[in-house]
């Protein structure tokens, strides 16, 4: 039976035609990467490079409860990301529909799995906060001991990123298939994405597997900077620019028909 005869048997309906991905989804998600970037920049470079003193728990300790306030902006910086995550997962799969509802959803569960990990890496610098300031539920430990405890947290807090972005890797791979396979944007595009995605799961399985991660530091910081900084400035334009081939070819799609 053909899909046309199919469509006119009784009993047949039409199941509904994907909603067209806008322009104005599409540069939402654009301003929410550039959000992201701003936001990444400031906690990371403002805030946690700065407070944060490698191999050294007491220093840490002694940086955080001495500038508290621009912590608790770090933790709140970090926490917008997570948000700003999940709305960028829904626009994505807004976008990516028309080259199929499975994997446009598969990408977004990943983004939306990797947004679930870092908002729980970032209640471990909550932790170490509270440590590093005191308060009646640390009163009875001593000051090495809430060092020590501090610079653990904030240990935790960067292995669990680590692992999100594990998922964010395969997150930025299956767009990457996407936009290679269905053609919605420059092929180059997606293959870049994938280079970046694979770099990030290349650099924490080098985290786990390499006893002196800090011989080669510098060298993951380049395989990762790069292609990460590139295809994800190159995503934002086209997101920016409304994705016009995405949104012309939703606007093409054609409800399919099913049985009853």
């Amino acid at each position: 039976m053909t899909a046309m005869t199919a469509a006119n048997a009784p009993g047949a309906t039409r199941a509904p035609a994907p909603a067209p991905a806008s322009s104005a989804v599409a540069r939402w998600a654009g301003a929410g990467y550039l959000a992201i970037f701003a936001l990444a920049i400031y906690a990371n470079f403002a805030v946690r490079n700065r407070l944060v003193v490698a191999d050294d728990p007491m220093a840490t300790m002694t940086a955080i409860a001495g500038d508290a306030s621009t912590f608790r902006l770090g933790i709140a910086a970090f926490t917008t990301i997570t948000v700003i995550d999940i709305g960028i997962a829904w626009a994505l799969h807004q976008v990516l529909r028309p080259s199929g509802e499975q994997r446009s959803l598969l990408a977004a569960w990943l983004r939306l799995g990797y947004s679930v990990i870092f908002g729980a890496a970032v209640t471990f610098m909550a932790v170490a906060l509270h440590l590093a300031t005191g308060g009646d539920a640390v009163a009875g430990l001593g000051d090495e001991a809430r060092a020590a405890m501090t610079g653990t947290a904030m240990e935790a807090f960067d292995v669990a990123w680590l692992i999100g972005l594990v998922v964010f890797g395969l997150h930025l791979i299956a767009v990457g298939r996407i936009l290679v396979d269905a053609r919605l944007a420059p092929r180059a595009l997606g293959w870049a994405l994938a280079v970046a995605g694979t770099a990030y799961i290349a650099d924490t399985l080098t985290h786990v597997l390499l006893a002196d991660y800090a011989s080669v530091a510098d060298l993951m910081l380049v395989i990762v900077m790069i292609p990460s900084m590139v295809a994800e400035m190159w995503l934002t334009v086209w997101l920016l620019a409304g994705a016009r081939r995405a949104t012309v070819e939703a606007s093409r799609a054609e409800p399919e028909a099913v049985p009853a």
